[in-house]
């Protein structure tokens, strides 16, 4: 059980360094990719995820979103002891990423003179500020990544395979729903990363978006539940 909890913390250590790497990349001033665009952010945080399931998938779940771990406990596939150790993990594997991507672009941060791209290296922010809409738009997306977990286990993949087909999704959600949130689809990735951001010295960081971190952080929370619940009642019509 501890290398399943320490391979949920590499993992989503890794997916955050990544992931926000990429956005930091894109945002930061003066880095070698600054403005490479949205499709550059939606490429990298698929490979990134990608990457992170495959380096720990072999010896934990592989989670790595509290949103999958709070829906599979309510499907009763996890114990709520081990649940709660998953979600903690991968809570404090978040805020070291973060903290590893602003000691990586360390001297970036104070080329940004704009506090919102210092704040999108480290969670999420509408396009368009309006609650219900950013609220749905995340729970679709907790709900398309619970379905394709639960679908893959009906699979006999060659081994990881999985983890390139996650990624897709997440490449795939980046393209076509994304671009309205910015997609955070795990309360770990955006909530932890936005607590460092609120602790670290960064200057120009600004605000680091209270109001609006309820939505990316519970979202996909609800959409995994509700996703979980009704494709679990549809297998039973198989």
């Amino acid at each position: 059980m501890t290398l399943q909890i320490l391979g949920e913390f590499l993992g989503t250590f890794i997916l955050v360094l990544l992931g926000n790497g990429v956005v930091a990349a894109n945002v930061l001033g003066k880095t070698k990719s600054e403005n490479a665009g949205w499709v550059t952010i939606a490429i990298g945080w698929g490979l990134a995820v990608a990457v992170a399931v495959w380096v720990v998938g072999f010896f934990s779940p592989a989670y790595l979103n509290p949103a999958l771990v709070i829906g599979f406990l309510v499907l009763g596939k996890i114990k709520i002891g081990l649940a709660f150790a998953f979600i903690v993990a991968e809570f404090l594997g978040a805020m070291l990423g973060a903290v590893a991507v602003w000691l990586h672009y360390y001297p970036h941060w104070e080329e940004t003179k704009d506090s919102s791209l210092i704040l999108a290296s480290f969670a999420t922010a509408p396009a368009i500020r309006y609650s219900w809409s950013n609220f749905l738009g995340e729970a679709f997306d907790g709900a398309l990544l619970m379905i394709l977990i639960m679908a893959m286990g009906h699979y006999r993949l060659e081994g990881g395979f999985g983890p390139i087909i996650v990624g897709f999704l997440i490449m795939a959600v980046g393209f076509s729903l994304g671009p309205t949130t910015g997609y955070a689809m795990n309360p770990a990735r955006d909530l932890g990363p936005r607590i460092m951001h609120a602790l670290l010295p960064i200057k120009n960081k600004g605000t680091s978006g209270w109001g609006y971190a309820w939505i990316p952080a519970t979202g996909s929370i609800v959409g995994a539940v509700i996703a979980g619940l009704l494709y679990q009642w549809m297998l039973t019509l198989h």
